[in-house]
C-alpha cells in the first residue's frame, strides 16, 4: 500500500515543483557553543563509536511487504525493495522529478532528438548491449517489450498496471466492474514493438507524464526466457486469458526476483525482513555498500534502540517521535523535506460480506452494520463533522502537517485552495447521525470495526478519535479498533472488506490525474477498493488527462475536487513533511518526492 503527510513554505514548494527540482533536506547540524566571558578548559570530543556491520545497511523500518513483483507491488515497502533490484528504461535525474537520465535506454526520448513523435504518441528508446541479468543472461529489446506486454496481460487487482493501459489504450484495465475481460490480446501486442534495438511504445493519445511512468519501479524490466520458464506468461496470443488476475501469491514474482538492478534477492522473510546483496555484475558503478537487510519493527521503542545502539543504520521514525530523536548522539538528521502526498479516511459503499468479522452481525440491529451502511451521505458526513483536524495534527504531526481540502495536494497544479472542508462540528455529527437512515441508526445504534496497519501511530491515532468522539454521540455506537499485519491490511483493502479504513495516496508522478484518478475514478485504487462510482467524475477525469490547455485543465479538475466535497466518499486528514534519520557513518543521501519515503540503497555510502 501501492499509497501512502506539514508546516510547508507554499512559495518554497511551488518553486521547487515548478522548476522540476526538489533539493536534499537539510543536514542537521550540531549547535555551536555559546561564548563565555571566561571560558573553560575544553573538554576532549568523546570518540566515535566504531562503525558496527561494516559492509552492510540495516534499516529498521515497519510495514512488510506485500509482493516483489513489480506489476503487483503498488505499497511503499515492497515498491522500496523491487527498486533495488530491478532497473527502468530510465531514471529520475538525482533529486528532480521531470528531467531524467537514460538506464537501460541509451537516450531519454524526447521532441528534439526525434524519439517523441506524432504528436506524442510515439516514443522510441535504443537499448543499451551488454547489461546482463542477475542470473547471467544478457538483456535484449524483447525483454522490454515482453515486460510492459506482461504487465498488461496480467494486470493484477491492486497492482500499478493502471499507468500503463492509460497511455497506451486509452482504458483503465483489462476488466470490467464485474471482473469480466474486455480487451484484444492484439491490442496489446501492438501497443509495444522491437524494431532491431529500439522498443517501440504507441499511446492512443499524448500522455505528458508517460515518461515519469516509465522511470518508477513497476516500469523494472523483466528477463523473458526466465520468467516463462518459471511458468509466466509464455508471450503468446493463444491462452493469454489464463493469466489475467491471478490471486495475491500466485504472481510468478511474489517471492522471486531476476532483475538487472544493483542488488540481488538473498532472502525474504514475509514481516520479519529482507536481505540482498550486491550485484557484482551490475553494468554501472556497483553499490558501494555490500549488503543490505531491511528489518520489520512495527514497535518503535525497538526500532529506537536498534538505532541508538549502531544495530540499525536507518530507522523509520513517525512524526510524535522527532524530539527525542534530536537528542540522539551520532544521528544525522535530513529535516523538512516536503512530501507531495496525503491520507485520507475512506468509507466503503458496499462492503464485501463474506468471513468478515469487521461487521460483526453484518446487520442494522445495534450489534453491526449491513453492507451499504456507508452509503447513506448522511453516516458518512456524521463521522466527518466528528473528526478534531486541529487536534490530530498537533498530536499526530507535532503540528508538522496540514489538513488537505482535496485530493490533490499542495504542491501540484490545478489545486483548489478554496475549497472548504467537514470542519470539527459535533453539532452537525449529531444532526448527520439523528437523520441517518431515517432515523434508524441513532435508534438502534451500530457495532463496527475500523483498522490500520500495525507499527503506524498516526493512523492509530485517527482511528481512536474517530471512535471516542464518533462514541460519544450515542452509548449506542460501538467502534472497535483493530491492528492488523500490512500485508493483511492491503489484502482486506483489496478485498473490500474495511467499512472504513485510512490510508495514504504517495504521488507516482507530478500531476494532479495521479491523485484524483486513484481517490476518485471508479477504476481508480482506492475508488474501487470503496465501490465508489460517480460516472460524470470518470468522464472528467478522464478528459482531465488527455486535455493540453492550462486554463482548461484547471477547470475541470477544479469541478473534480468540488464533487469530492459534495460526494464525500472520505474526508482528507494529511499532507506531512517528512525527515529522514541515519547514523552519522552513512553518507550518500537525497531526497527525491517521487520515491518518497522508499530508499534507493545503491546512492548510500558507508564507512568501514
Amino acid at each position: 500500500m501501492r499509497k501512502k503527510t506539514f508546516v510547508l513554505c507554499i512559495v518554497f514548494l511551488l518553486l521547487m515543483v515548478g522548476t522540476g527540482t526538489l533539493f536534499a533536506g537539510k543536514k542537521e547540524e550540531p549547535a555551536a557553543p555559546a561564548e563565555k566571558a571566561e571560558k573553560p578548559a575544553e573538554k576532549p570530543a568523546p570518540a566515535k563509536k566504531p562503525v558496527k556491520n561494516p559492509g552492510t545497511i540495516i534499516y529498521a523500518r515497519y510495514g512488510t511487504v506485500q509482493s516483489l513483483d513489480p506489476h503487483r507491488a503498488y505499497d511503499t515497502s515492497s515498491g522500496e525493495a523491487v527498486m533495488n533490484m530491478y532497473d527502468t528504461l530510465v531514471a529520475f535525474d538525482g533529486p528532480s522529478t521531470d528531467s531524467f537520465v537514460p538506464v537501460i535506454a541509451e537516450k531519454v526520448p524526447s521532441v528534439e532528438n526525434g524519439l517523441i513523435k506524432d504528436g506524442g504518441k510515439t516514443y522510441i528508446f535504443p537499448i543499451k548491449s551488454g547489461i546482463t541479468f542477475h542470473n547471467g543472461d544478457e538483456l535484449v529489446p524483447e525483454d522490454v517489450e515482453y515486460t510492459f506486454e506482461r504487465a498488461l496481460v496480467t494486470d493484477q487487482d491492486g497492482g500499478p498496471v493502471w499507468m500503463f493501459f492509460e497511455p497506451l489504450l486509452g482504458v483503465a484495465g483489462s476488466r470490467d466492474g464485474d471482473g469480466n475481460i474486455t480487451i484484444d490480446i492484439d491490442d496489446i501486442m501492438n501497443a509495444v514493438e522491437v524494431d532491431g534495438r529500439n522498443v517501440i511504445f504507441h499511446l492512443s493519445d499524448p500522455y505528458p507524464p508517460f515518461i515519469t511512468i516509465l522511470a518508477q519501479y513497476w516500469s523494472g524490466i523483466m528477463n523473458k526466457d526466465w520468467m516463462v520458464a518459471n511458468g509466466a506468461w509464455d508471450g503468446k496470443s493463444d491462452g493469454w486469458e489464463k493469466y489475467n488476475n491471478p490471486d495475491q501469491g500466485t504472481e510468478t514474482l511474489y517471492n522471486v526476483v531476476m532483475g538487472t538492478g544493483p542488488y540481488k534477492l538473498v532472502k525474504w522473510e514475509p514481516g520479519v525482513e529482507i536481505s540482498m546483496t550486491r550485484f557484482d555484475g551490475y553494468f554501472d558503478r556497483p553499490a558501494a555498500v555490500k549488503n543490505v537487510v531491511i528489518k520489520i519493527v512495527e514497535e518503535w521503542t525497538t526500532r529506537k534502540l536498534m538505532f541508538t545502539a549502531g544495530d540499525a543504520d536507518i530507522v523509520q521514525v513517525d512524526t510524535m517521535y522527532w524530539p527525542e530523536m534530536e537528542r540522539v548522539e551520532g544521528a544525522t538528521i535530513y529535516k523538512d523535506l516536503p512530501r507531495i502526498e496525503n491520507t485520507a479516511v475512506f468509507f466503503n459503499f458496499d462492503i464485501n460480506m463474506e468471513a468478515n468479522q469487521a461487521v460483526w452481525s453484518g446487520k442494522l440491529d445495534g450489534e453491526g452494520i449491513p453492507f451499504d451502511f456507508f452509503d447513506d451521505p448522511d453516516v458518512r458526513k456524521g463521522f466527518a463533522h466528528a473528526f478534531d483536524h486541529d487536534t490530530y495534527v498537533k498530536d499526530a504531526f507535532l503540528g508538522y502537517a496540514e489538513t488537505p481540502n482535496s485530493p490533490v495536494p499542495k504542491g501540484l497544479p490545478y489545486r483548489d485552495a478554496g475549497l472548504p472542508i467537514y470542519e470539527y462540528d459535533m453539532r452537525k455529527a449529531e444532526e448527520h447521525l439523528k437523520k441517518a437512515w431515517g432515523g434508524r441508526v441513532w435508534e438502534k445504534g451500530f457495532k463496527l470495526s475500523i483498522l490500520y496497519n500495525t507499527g503506524n501511530d498516526q493512523r492509530e491515532i485517527a482511528c481512536q478519535m474517530i471512535e471516542e468522539n464518533v462514541e460519544s454521540l450515542n452509548p449506542k455506537f460501538q467502534i472497535e479498533i483493530q491492528n492488523v499485519d500490512w500485508g493483511n491490511y492491503l489484502n482486506m483493502m483489496v478485498q473490500k472488506k474495511c467499512g472504513l479504513f485510512v490510508i495514504g495516496w504517495v504521488m507516482d508522478y507530478p500531476d494532479p490525474h495521479n491523485f484524483v484518478h486513484p481517490y476518485m475514478h471508479s477504476r481508480g485504487t482506492f475508488a474501487e477498493w470503496q465501490n465508489y462510482s460517480n460516472p460524470e467524475v470518470d468522464k472528467l477525469v478522464t478528459k482531465g488527462i488527455k486535455t493540453v490547455d492550462p486554463g482548461m485543465r484547471e477547470d475541470i479538475y477544479y469541478e473534480i475536487e468540488k464533487t469530492y466535497y459534495t460526494d464525500i466518499p472520505g474526508f482528507m486528514l494529511s499532507q506531512s513533511l517528512y525527515r529522514v534519520h541515519v547514523r552519522d557513518w552513512i553518507s550518500g543521501y537525497f531526497w527525491n518526492p517521487a520515491r518518497d519515503q522508499m530508499m534507493l540503497f545503491s546512492i548510500f555510502d558507508k564507512e568501514d
